[in-house]
């Protein structure tokens, strides 16, 4: 059986969408392929993401060759997960989607990130239990 694929879109595709790749490639790999991507993309994946997802689970974005795409970048999709970006986040079309409305914790402590970042996991997890 083929695997879906899922898109994580953002509009600067260098926080949220990267941690959802991440952390979809890493939990859910087994149950569909993490992409992500944006429009209005920033220069690199944010450093404080970059951080705390190898300090905590142990990924390292950058090594992994994560870096911002936009959509033309991305493969046809099954589902699109956009993060909460509001009227800006992009289009893209596929089966489902759905948007997670989560805070963006850019510039934020550490503490706030993790929660988005947990927040990220526990979303990421339920979508596996659902595609399995």
């Amino acid at each position: 059986m083929t695997k879906a694929k899922v898109a994580f879109i953002c509009t600067h595709n260098s926080c949220r969408s990267q941690i959802a790749e991440a952390l979809g490639k890493k939990l859910a790999g087994d149950v569909f392929e993490s992409y992500s991507a944006g429009t209005d993309l920033k220069d690199q994946v944010n450093p404080d993401a970059v951080r705390l997802i190898k300090e905590h689970y142990g990924i390292d974005m950058l090594a992994n060759g994560q870096k911002p795409k936009t959509l033309v970048d991305l493969p046809a999709v099954d589902y699109v997960i956009t993060m909460g970006c509001g009227v800006r986040c992009p289009y893209l079309p596929a089966k489902k989607r759905v948007d997670w409305g989560l805070e963006d914790p850019t510039g934020q402590d550490d503490e706030t990130f993790m929660q988005v970042i947990k927040e990220i996991e526990d979303k990421v997890l339920k979508m596996k239990q659902e595609l399995s």
